[in-house]
């Protein structure tokens, strides 16, 4: 906590948009600096992710997709034929919502995972997009939080850069 609480404003913001690509939620945790305790940060960070306007929403999510890594669900053991279906629900989803699914997996065991991913995708197509922005802000903010607290809590150094 100490490193990232005395990080320059420029290094914690980018550590910050590594766990949320809304700017505006990092400028806002970055500007209340000092926490005294990881507790606090998450806490500052969950009110922050609450306070999402739709364009900040827009914006985080539209980093996600720009992330280096394959669709969610994809490195999860299974067959050829669900890692195909996977595939044409996470297509399915974008071209309904227009940004990538987002869902947080924290906790869910490595064999779970594609079946996971693609039950919540075939379930979340059926919402109408006010109904399925809501919950995509909900399952970013616990990414975030799961994020920002192995960064801050396993990886100091990377904070403070």
């Amino acid at each position: 906590m100490h490193r990232f609480n005395e990080a320059d404003a420029g290094a914690a913001e980018e550590a910050l948009l590594a766990c949320c690509g809304s700017h505006r939620w990092a400028l806002r945790l970055t500007a209340h600096r000092p926490y005294p305790d990881i507790e606090s940060l998450l806490a500052a960070a969950s009110e922050a992710s609450y306070d999402l306007r739709p364009a900040d929403l827009t914006e985080a999510l539209a980093d996600e997709s720009w992330m280096p890594q394959p669709l969610l669900g994809m490195r999860a053991p299974g067959s050829q034929a669900a890692h195909t279906a996977l595939r044409a629900a996470h297509a399915a989803y974008e071209a309904r919502f227009g940004h990538v699914f987002v869902v947080c997996l924290e906790g869910v065991a490595p064999e779970e995972m594609l079946d996971t991913v693609l039950s919540s995708i075939r379930t979340r197509l059926a919402n109408d997009p006010d109904e399925e922005r809501l919950i995509a802000s909900d399952e970013l903010r616990r990414i975030a939080l799961t994020r920002l607290e192995h960064l801050v809590a396993t990886h100091p150094e990377t904070a403070a850069r």
